[in-house]
């Protein structure tokens, strides 16, 4: 891509606020950027092969939204930590298997999505973030959901087509989820905490495609208290 081009992305980004220049095969992050820190607000660099997210990503102190889907990042940087304004996070379709120790300092995130990634783990960083509305954690190698679970503060976690054989009971405490995805993963019944029907905010539970048939689930304990939940957000909703 000339620098023409790219020129005339970054006057209208000027004006705009947004800077978006997706599929253009790009390996790097545009250092060019830099000079629109206090301009942005909304960065898309999905569907290119940038391999690194350069620490100058921290000088975006006013960045809402920023989206690197399908990219060829393997880690991120400290440094993208910083962005307190930050509310979305794209990042699917990559090669990270962690998140940076500070990332609970992203206090306005909002929505998360990192499907299709390397996770192992549902990462405990995330407990931190007070506003988390959505987490997609789906296609990542997530063998289990620890006990830090419990503080997450998600309305929504999608941990479909992972490889969860193994939940904390703890997360039936989170004090926010309404719907939890397990879609695709290698959950026997007795795996699944029965306090998720019978003790949790949970009203919408997807678990087709595990190691037990749908129907055994209405057998459980607490299923008549989860239909209660499930039937009064769906009315609220129609």
């Amino acid at each position: 891509m000339g620098n023409s081009a790219l020129k005339a992305h970054l006057e209208t980004a000027q004006k705009t606020g947004v800077f978006q220049l997706t599929g253009k095969g790009l390996t790097e992050f545009p250092e060019d950027l830099q000079k629109l820190t206090s301009n942005l607000r909304t960065i898309d660099l999905s569907n290119n092969k940038i391999e690194v997210l350069p620490p100058l990503i921290g000088k975006f102190s006013f960045l809402k939204s920023l989206a690197l889907n399908n990219n060829k990042l393997t880690a991120l940087p400290e440094e993208l930590c910083k962005l307190k304004k930050l509310e979305t996070l794209h990042l699917n379709g990559n090669h990270l298997r962690q998140l940076p120790a500070a990332f609970g300092q992203l206090s306005a995130l909002k929505t998360l999505s990192l499907s299709g990634n390397q996770l192992r783990t549902v990462p405990t960083q995330l407990c931190g973030l007070r506003h988390l509305d959505v987490v997609d954690l789906s296609k990542n190698q997530i063998q289990n959901v620890p006990d830090t679970v419990g503080e997450l503060q998600a309305i929504e976690l999608n941990l479909n087509q992972n490889q969860i054989s193994q939940i904390s009971v703890q997360i039936s405490h989170c004090p926010r989820l309404k719907v939890l995805r397990l879609e695709e993963n290698c959950l026997e019944l007795s795996m699944l905490p029965q306090s998720i029907l019978s003790d949790s905010q949970i009203s919408l539970l997807a678990v087709e495609g595990n190691l037990f048939e749908i129907k055994k689930l209405r057998e459980l304990e607490g299923y008549d208290k989860y239909m209660e939940r499930f039937t009064a957000t769906k009315k609220k909703f129609a």
